[in-house]
């Protein structure tokens, strides 16, 4: 099966990368590498692109797409929260611009062993990098009622999560729960027949939770972005496309605490922190894919695009 990933907001995010055709960007969620193929083409033949991929199967689909547009790129596989690591191994300590296409890919959904859709049976899988220890099979498995209840919450936004967790330990009890059908099956019987009717499928948000834990997405990407603000040249910029609530409110708070001109208590009569800004936000409120879109690609529909870009610091120099 081909690496096939649809790129959401690709007009919208290579807009705002503001490429400048010797620049240097980085790629940190290559995919099926359709924003890297886009960068690597208006930076031919100066610049430089660096693709981050912690799927084998990404890399190699974006060596085979990328090398017929040009040599100027390098393709890493490992997670994307090495970032300040991978560009000093390449003697790289300025970009001109950081992208971040976040969630799961087209290509890791439809395959079906891997394990990260509820609408088929299949293996309780989830992680993104295959060579990780943990599974999502091992934490249903392994985990106390109260740590299931809290992943399922907090990273589902679960209002049933307290009785899915409980629903999943006497399951488990029974028998080890060790496909994707069982656990849609549990889940099922554990929300109300009258929730089941509005909204999402009912396993939607407990497999995001369960996926977003196997893979300590939220940990590793609040990283990754301060990280990624910090080796930005003055003036580049950093796009981050979001696909729910709790990554955007990593990317909008991060942006919003770098932006801040002071930091001094409210009731301070005058500014005594001498703070600068490290970033400009240039997206107040997040881009959203046209309606076109959307029809042309329905997984686009709940993707935000957030940009902010870095300033010159007094001394003419980045942070």
């Amino acid at each position: 099966m081909d690496f096939h990933h649809v790129p959401v907001m690709l007009d919208e995010s290579i807009s705002h990368l503001n490429i400048k055709p010797d620049g240097i960007y980085v790629d940190c969620t290559l995919g099926g590498a359709g924003h890297s193929a886009e960068i690597l083409k208006k930076i031919q033949p100066n610049g430089f692109l660096v693709g981050i991929d912690q799927d084998i199967n990404a890399i190699a689909a974006g060596e085979k797409r990328l090398k017929n547009i040009g040599s100027n790129y390098r393709l890493v596989h490992s997670n994307f929260n090495r970032i300040r690591d991978i560009l000093e191994e390449l003697g790289i300590y300025r970009v001109d611009g950081v992208l971040f296409d976040l969630g799961v890919s087209s290509y890791q959904l439809d395959q079906i062993q891997r394990g990260f859709s509820y609408k088929v049976d299949a293996p309780l899988d989830m992680r993104m990098n295959p060579l990780e220890p943990v599974t999502a099979r091992i934490l249903v498995n392994g985990l106390t009622e109260d740590e299931l209840a809290k992943i399922i919450s907090e990273y589902g936004e679960e209002r049933w999560a307290r009785r899915i967790a409980k629903f999943i330990v006497e399951a488990r009890a029974r028998e080890e729960i060790s496909t994707t059908g069982q656990l849609v099956e549990i889940i099922k019987n554990a929300v109300p027949a009258g929730a089941r009717k509005e909204g999402p499928h009912p396993a939607k948000r407990t497999f995001q939770a369960l996926r977003i834990a196997v893979n300590d997405e939220l940990n590793k990407f609040k990283s990754a972005l301060r990280d990624a603000i910090e080796v930005l040249a003055p003036g580049g910029r950093i796009c981050v496309i979001s696909f729910h609530s709790l990554e955007d409110r990593i990317t909008k708070e991060m942006f919003r605490d770098l932006a801040k001109e002071c930091v001094c208590p409210p009731e301070f009569p005058v500014c005594t922190c001498g703070t600068v800004p490290m970033l400009k936000i240039i997206t107040n409120k997040p881009i959203e894919p046209s309606a076109a879109e959307i029809e042309r690609n329905p997984r686009a529909r709940s993707a935000k695009l957030r940009v902010a870009e870095r300033l010159v610091l007094k001394n003419g120099e980045a942070e």
